[in-house]
């Protein structure tokens, strides 16, 4: 009878133990999700913040060269739509969930049969080197990706490292295979985007060179090094740049073969081989923001061999690091590929800026070196300092760090001293608005993740603040608001402004320099110089104080306000909530404001002018693809009907998240969708980055353990979970009745178990 029990036992325990122990966490992860329609997010390879992202391009051009429109450009700014029928190649860089567009460097195609230079069309593949494909023969996984191109029955598989592109095509036997360099092809292609490339070729296996461009990013140049498993036959390159005198003759093209050094603005390249059935041909391809040189070392210290498995593996060991600081029960199967996938949207940037020896090209376009941190770029920071940021202050504490001083680093190369906006590689866009990297500095300052020098660093805060040539400042700072004739966005800017100098305020106050602080906690009342009490809204008003007449709630067109209208964004008040709802009415009167927008029907003329009128992530008049709504349905924990929150924070997890390509209600943008999605879930949220306090929702989890850099442990425990049971009947902290809406980031940093017992019906 014992030996029957033991192994039963045994096989019992091992099988709760591998439930519970679960580190194979990448294969919750669905890379499809948001590549179809605006979601726009990349389905290809990349690690975790990598500086690399190899990804499937289905189509770029917003002009080809002759001048004809292709397309949409806000369709592509990730360069995949999951919708469409072919793809054009694979290049080396893209954004996640924007809504502008730029990179997709270095397009490489494989081919066989007659050599193609040109893409081709979606309507006709075969008249270039693009190829059909199939969802079905399409394999998408973190740090991996694999497609057949049909038209060229070849099997494209791409993974990375850090700074290393590795593409591995399996061939058919041809006596015509090509591997094509395509330097022209880059998202938001304009035929002008291309400043300037160069190619060297070293070898028969090695090549060199950069690309320069003015896209979003007016003053960009990356750098590479591409090395292939097997000599090449032969090689050659075409120049599309403007007809030019060539061996004493006009042509369209500027050709060369065999030639090993070639400079031009439209540069193609291509590389015959012959090969055998399921030959593999693979590459290595490194980036640098640096030099040729500094792309080479970064190859030969990631990537020595030519182990394509070995880095499929080591990468994905990453994402399962990363991913395993969190790990989730959840009601469905679905709900814990929508969090996985979030967790990874989440990890993919700001993304590495510097070479292996720390070098980097810095804002002044100079090369420097990152002393004592790692340097990151892309900073989409009118969306991520909401609660990216803040998620990285509990699960990425060091790297948030590094960010940070990423941003002195910018300020510090900054010709007027100025934190950025919105900036990636060594340049700064200068799009949307507010100073949002004050909110970034303030908020780890706050929660005491500064590992720098805070001092320092509150000093860049108030200098951006004041900076007079960006964004009306000086005369936000001179009447109290930004006047109607100084943007079309005035109100909207107010708003913000006015949050991120409360931020600078409550961090020069932890840092004891009170004069900044009452400077500052003055300036964050500022918003409510746009306030009209007469319609109980914010409103534009002119330089002399008058109220605009001419005016409409609910229009997103021309009325001062950017990504929403005077109904929704007159609720973006997120550290002064008290007051704002005092000033629109009180709590009754408040609520039904809110009520109101989540259950309104806006008709089409009062969406924002795009190609398409969509209502992608539109609940009412709440859009949630916007990110000024993102703390609005937690307001309801400022009134006496919380359990608002809880029903409205369920409803937009499940309205807007969703395990299938289309499944993002909006962009991404840059991990702040999907950031918004884990604390939600998780059941609270940092409504005003700056505080110690994150607002309590509903937890969509059934049980949630994050493991935290400091070596601790958070529970987050639910009792009487389900889809029906939204309503939070009490919270207890490590089994203490919690008496308050809202945790603290100490008692989250802390560790401990947090309890949240559901139920069916509101607690009210």
């Amino acid at each position: 009878m014992k030996n029957i029990i033991i192994p039963v036992l045994l096989f019992l325990a091992f099988t709760s133990f591998a439930q519970t122990k679960d580190t194979d966490l990448v294969k919750y992860v669905n890379p499809l999700i948001g590549t179809h329609k605006m979601g726009h997010t990349y389905p290809g390879a990349t690690v975790p913040f990598g500086m690399v992202q190899l990804s499937p391009e289905t189509d770029t051009l917003l002009y080809e060269h002759n001048g004809k429109y292709n397309g949409p450009v806000y369709k592509y700014c990730a360069g995949y739509q999951y919708d469409d029928p072919t793809i054009v190649g694979f290049s080396h860089t893209h954004f996640s969930g924007t809504g502008h567009s730029d990179l997709g460097d270095f397009l490489i195609m494989p081919t066989t049969g007659k050599l193609q230079l040109n893409s081709g069309t979606e309507d006709h593949p075969e008249k270039g080197y693009r190829s059909a494909f199939s969802h079905e023969n399409e394999v998408a996984e973190p740090n991996y990706y694999r497609v057949k191109l049909d038209d060229h029955n070849i099997i494209a598989e791409l993974t990375t490292s850090s700074r290393v592109g590795f593409h591995q095509y399996t061939f058919p036997q041809s006596e015509q295979a090509h591997i094509i360099l395509d330097l022209t092809s880059g998202i938001y292609n304009y035929a002008d985007k291309n400043v300037w490339t160069f190619v060297r070729v070293e070898n028969d296996t090695l090549i060199t060179g950069y690309r320069q461009t003015s896209g979003w990013a007016r003053t960009r140049t990356v750098y590479f090094a591409m090395s292939f498993s097997k000599p090449f036959v032969q090689y050659g390159s075409q120049d599309n740049s403007k007809p030019q005198v060539y061996r004493g003759f006009w042509g369209k093209f500027d050709q060369r073969k065999n030639f090993p050094e070639v400079a031009g603005r439209q540069l193609k390249f291509y590389f015959d081989f012959k090969t055998s059935e399921n030959e593999k041909i693979k590459i290595k391809f490194a980036l640098s923001p640096v030099s040729t040189e500094g792309a080479l070392q970064n190859m030969l210290s990631e990537i020595p061999h030519w182990d394509f498995e070995e880095v499929k593996t080591n990468g994905q060991q990453l994402w399962n690091k990363e991913l395993g600081k969190v790990v989730v029960n959840t009601l469905t199967p679905g709900d814990k590929v929508n969090f996985y996938t979030a967790m990874y949207h989440a990890f993919l940037g700001p993304t590495l800026y510097m070479d292996v020896n720390g070098e980097y090209r810095g804002l002044d376009q100079n090369n420097h070196k990152a002393n004592g941190f790692t340097n990151y770029t892309t900073f989409s920071l009118w969306d991520t300092y909401r609660a990216l940021h803040p998620l990285f202050n509990i699960l990425q504490p060091k790297r948030n760090q590094d960010m940070i001083q990423s941003m002195i680093a910018h300020y510090d190369q900054s010709v007027h001293h100025m934190l950025p906006v919105w900036s990636h590689y060594a340049n700064e866009n200068w799009c949307m608005i507010g100073y949002h990297s004050v909110s970034v500095i303030a908020d780890a300052i706050i929660k005491g993740n500064a590992n720098f020098d805070v001092n320092k660093a509150l000093d860049a805060c108030v200098a951006t603040a004041n900076q007079k040539y960006y964004g009306a400042i000086d005369e936000y700072i001179q009447l109290g608001y930004v006047p109607d004739e100084k943007s079309g966005s005035s109100v909207s800017m107010t708003l913000e402004y006015a949050y991120d100098d409360w931020c600078i305020a409550q961090a020069a106050k932890k840092l004891n320099r009170m004069d900044v602080y009452d400077t500052f906690m003055k300036r964050s009342q500022n918003w409510k110089n746009v306030f009209d009490a007469n319609t109980g809204y914010t409103r534009p008003r002119d330089g002399k104080g008058v109220f605009r007449k001419e005016f409409d709630v609910l229009s997103t067109h021309g009325q001062g306000f950017i990504e929403g209208n005077a109904w929704n964004y007159s609720l973006y008040v997120p550290h002064d909530a008290e007051s704002m709802i005092k000033m629109m009415g009180g709590t009754k009167r408040f609520v039904t404001h809110l009520d109101s927008l989540f259950t309104m029907y806006l008709p089409d003329k009062f969406f924002a002018e795009t190609e398409d009128i969509t209502r992608e992530g539109i609940i009412g008049n709440y859009v949630h693809g916007n990110e000024p709504a993102h703390h609005v349905a937690y307001l309801y924990n400022w009134t006496n009907e919380p359990w608002k929150t809880q029903e409205r924070v369920r409803m937009i997890l499940k309205k807007q998240y969703q395990p299938t390509p289309d499944g993002l209600g909006g962009n991404d943008d840059c991990g702040q969708m999907s950031a918004w999605y884990i604390f939600t879930s998780l059941g609270f949220y940092p409504v005003a980055p700056g505080s110690n306090e994150y607002a309590l929702g509903s937890p969509a989890i059934q049980k949630a353990t994050i493991a935290l850099e400091n070596g601790k442990t958070l529970i987050i425990d639910t009792k009487n979970q389900s889809d029906k049971n939204v309503y939070v009947q009490k919270v207890e902290v490590n089994g203490q009745p919690l008496k308050r809406l809202h945790l603290t980031h100490e008692e989250i940093m802390n560790g401990g178990t947090v309890t949240f017992y559901m139920g069916s019906r509101p607690k009210k």
